[in-house]
C-alpha cells in the first residue's frame, strides 16, 4: 500500500546559528519538527569540518526529538560509540568509508541507536541489498556531502523510487521497516516531487533555518507533502 510510513521532517543543524544551537533546537522542535538532523564531517572523507559527540552530548538536554547523526567521516567504527553515549537515536554512514558496512551497522545497534547507509549521487544502491535485515533508514544524498545550500540533483527522483522498491519488497517479504530519507536541496517547491517518488523523511537546511518563522516553513512542507501523496496516487 503507497504511503503506509508516517512523514518526518528532520531540519538539518549545519543551516542553524552555531552560537545559539540549543536555542535553535527547542524553537524548530516546538514549530513542528521531527527529527534533528546532526551533520558530521571530517575534513577527511568531506571537504569540510562540523560538529563532533561533545555537541551532540550538549544539545541533548535540549529535546527529546531524535537526533539523526549523519556521518561524513573515514573511519566510521571508532566514533559510533561516543555518539551513542552522547545520545545519538540513529546513526548513518558512508558505506565506502566503512572497512565493513554489516559489521559497523551491527555496532551501531548494539550500542543502542537506529542504524542506516548513506548513498551518494554516484554510489549504487546495491551495498543495501546485502544488509537489508540491519537496516533501520537508508539516506539518499541529492547533492554531494560537504556543503550546506547547494541545488537538489533530479536524478535522485529515479534512485528514491529504485529505494522505495527495494524496501517495500523487502517489508512485504516479512521485513522490518526502514525509514527513506532524502538529504540536499529539499524545498518547499521540490518537496511534492520527492514524496512521490516515495522518501517519507525529509531533511531540509536552509529551508527551514533560512527563513524567519520556521513554523510557517514546516506548515508549508508539511502540505507540499501531502500533495505528493496525491499526486502520486
Amino acid at each position: 500500500m503507497p504511503f503506509a510510513q508516517p512523514t518526518r521532517i528532520a531540519p538539518s543543524l549545519l543551516a542553524a546559528d552555531f552560537a545559539r544551537l540549543g536555542e535553535e533546537v527547542k524553537n524548530v522542535v516546538a514549530s513542528g519538527a521531527d527529527w534533528i538532523h546532526f551533520d558530521v564531517m571530517d575534513n577527511h572523507y568531506v571537504p569540510n569540518l562540523t560538529m563532533g559527540p561533545m555537541v551532540c552530548e550538549a544539545l541533548r538536554p535540549h529535546t527529546d526529538a531524535p537526533i539523526d547523526v549523519h556521518l561524513m567521516v573515514e573511519p566510521v567504527d571508532a566514533i559510533i560509540p561516543q555518539f551513542a553515549k552522547a545520545g545519538a537515536n540513529i546513526i548513518t554512514f558512508h558505506p565506502e568509508a566503512s572497512r565493513h558496512p554489516d559489521r559497523t551497522l551491527a555496532l551501531i545497534r548494539e550500542h543502542g541507536c537506529k542504524a542506516g547507509l548513506v548513498f551518494n549521487p554516484a554510489t549504487p544502491l546495491d551495498w543495501m541489498d546485502h544488509v537489508m535485515e540491519k537496516l533501520d533508514v537508508i539516506l539518499l544524498m541529492s547533492v554531494n556531502p560537504g556543503f550546506g545550500g547547494q541545488a537538489f540533483i533530479p536524478e535522485t527522483l529515479r534512485k528514491l523510487a529504485l529505494a522505495r522498491g527495494k524496501i517495500d519488497a523487502w517489508k512485504n517479504s516479512g521485513g522490518q521497516g526502514i525509514a527513506l530519507e532524502v538529504d540536499g536541496g529539499v524545498k518547499i517547491d521540490n518537496i511534492a516531487a520527492i514524496r512521490a517518488a516515495g522518501a517519507d523523511t525529509f531533511v531540509a537546511g536552509s529551508a527551514i533555518f533560512g527563513q524567519p518563522d520556521y513554523k510557517t516553513v514546516i506548515d508549508a512542507l508539511r502540505a507540499e507533502i501531502a500533495k505528493g501523496e496525491s499526486l502520486s496516487a
